[in-house]
């Protein structure tokens, strides 16, 4: 495809990644409505000897958009973030403001897309785009142990950064998939506004997901 011969994949774009124009236009109008938003391709948050990798879809377009920090500003991550600190994973008080010190232990935070779409909906073409940055952000992970997809659609573009076809393994909630070379791919409903609020998801659903974690890592 001529567009990835444009950029050199890495664990992390560059501000100025140009594969995808819907999203690039879409960055641009944002940067001129909203100047003061980070309005670019999110980095992945978290620590470089991470055990467990968190893949969500994309950034949120007042949340990690505007904060340049995964699951920061938006419904999402008041959920994720707090989890992360009870079950050991996050030291810190979350605030919702990248400024507010929270620091991640041996894990890390990432999205299948790094720039924000349109009505929060990336298209196939963009998450292809955008998958040799999720290849080299996984390759980059000596110690990992366990990768939690926050969402089918996260699912779904994780397995095919591994080499996996989508078919291997089906995505349910609270399922594990044993990827071999000593890591193992969980899933969970994301925890968004929406799943939240009908109850497709509980905080205590989501706690059973991290309780299976600790379990294959022995915490």
């Amino acid at each position: 495809m001529p567009q990835k011969a444009a950029i050199a994949y890495s664990p992390e774009p560059p501000l100025d990644c140009p594969l995808c124009p819907r999203l690039v236009d879409f960055l641009k109008q944002q940067r001129a409505v909203h100047p003061d938003w980070f309005n670019a391709p999110v980095p992945s948050f978290g620590t470089e000897d991470a055990e467990l990798l968190i893949v969500g879809l994309a950034p949120g377009l007042q949340g990690a958009n505007r904060t340049g920090r995964p699951f920061t500003g938006d419904y999402a991550g008041d959920l994720l973030y707090p989890t992360l600190i009870e079950f050991g994973w996050a030291t810190g008080t979350f605030k919702a403001d990248p400024n507010d010190g929270l620091k991640l232990k041996k894990a890390m935070i990432t999205n299948a897309v790094r720039c924000v779409p349109p009505q929060n909906k990336p298209t196939g073409g963009e998450a292809n785009n955008c998958r040799g940055f999720l290849e080299a952000r996984l390759a980059a992970l000596p110690k990992l142990k366990a990768i939690l997809a926050l969402g089918r659609i996260a699912h779904d573009n994780t397995l095919p950064a591994l080499g996996f076809k989508r078919s291997a393994f089906t995505f349910g909630h609270n399922v594990s998939h044993d990827l071999g070379n000593g890591i193992r791919l969980f899933d969970s409903y994301h925890c968004s506004r929406y799943n939240l609020n009908t109850r497709r998801l509980t905080e205590d659903m989501f706690h059973d997901v991290f309780r299976s974690i600790a379990d294959y890592l022995g915490r």
